[in-house]
């Protein structure tokens, strides 16, 4: 008998179960040159919305949050900010005598005086520079001063020796650069050793009765955040939003008048909200 014929051997798609051929079929479509785009664009499209439509999944993208998301933002912060002409018409009615806390007789006294106080209150400066500007009253004796005399009479205003490694600094770059006298412009003052802008805003807003900026110390801060004044964290967006809705002639004083008014009543942790004058406008009060 003639020797039977082996069965032709099974192709390879022949071998392939359904999903292995779905498979095979994707690769080999990716691979396919691109004759017709227009069709696969509309085929695959059209797949799509099937699978979505089986699955009961709204096939329309929702908007994209760029989109809305400033248009939102806009709208909360209109509906919870407090009236700023208001806000300072009632704190300079409140604190008609609001000034700078830190004592002084000059210029170069403030800029000492408010060197000392970064991570320090205004009490304890004042109580350690009556010393020092008994020793040191003016940049030449303060450039001339040896470092651990100037850390002995500011030790108790809390890192003392950074602190007078600035003040020694400073009043070496006044006298170097400015004859010994505090300079008038913002750009000359943030380049002095210990000095950055809310520094110079007070030196120039106090000293020189000039607003270049508003100062913005933590008291600041807080109730520019509370009273939706400004939705920022950092220290320089909220003074540029603060400058944009006060007059220019006001922000030395505005800047008194909530430093004032953190320290009286709007305090960090248990602000008074039964007692504060600006309750009704705030969008925080707990009232």
């Amino acid at each position: 008998m003639p020797p039977s014929k082996k069965p032709a051997p099974r192709t390879r798609a022949a071998k392939q179960a359904p999903a292995e051929k779905v498979v095979a079929t994707k690769r080999a479509a990716k691979q396919a040159p691109k004759q017709a785009p227009k069709q696969a664009a509309k085929k695959a499209v059209k797949q799509a919305v099937k699978k979505a439509a089986a699955k009961k999944v709204p096939t329309q993208r929702a908007p994209a949050r760029s989109a809305i998301a400033p248009k939102m933002k806009a709208a909360v912060r209109r509906k919870n900010r407090a009236d700023p002409a208001e806000v300072l018409r009632r704190l300079a009615a409140t604190y008609p005598d609001a000034h700078c806390a830190l004592d002084h007789r000059n210029a170069f006294e403030l800029l000492v005086a408010t060197i000392l106080s970064a991570q320090c209150t205004d009490k304890r400066v004042n109580m350690v520079t009556p010393a020092l500007f008994a020793r040191f009253p003016h940049a030449r004796a303060l450039a001339a001063a040896g470092q651990e005399e100037v850390e002995e009479l500011v030790r108790t205003t809390g890192f003392f020796r950074s602190k007078a490694k600035n003040l020694i600094a400073m009043a070496t770059a006044l006298v170097e650069r400015h004859g010994g006298e505090v300079p008038q412009r913002m750009d000359d003052l943030v380049v002095l050793p210990g000095v950055g802008r809310k520094t110079a805003n007070v030196i120039l807003g106090n000293a020189f009765g000039i607003n270049e900026g508003v100062v913005v110390d933590t008291h600041v801060a807080r109730l520019s955040q509370r009273l939706g004044l400004t939705t920022q964290a950092d220290p320089v967006k909220i003074e540029a939003d603060l400058m944009q809705q006060f007059p220019r002639e006001r922000w030395t004083m505005l800047a008194h008048y909530l430093i004032d008014h953190g320290r009286a009543i709007c305090d960090a942790r248990r602000p008074r909200c039964g007692e504060c004058p600006l309750a009704d406008l705030c969008p925080s009060a707990s009232v």
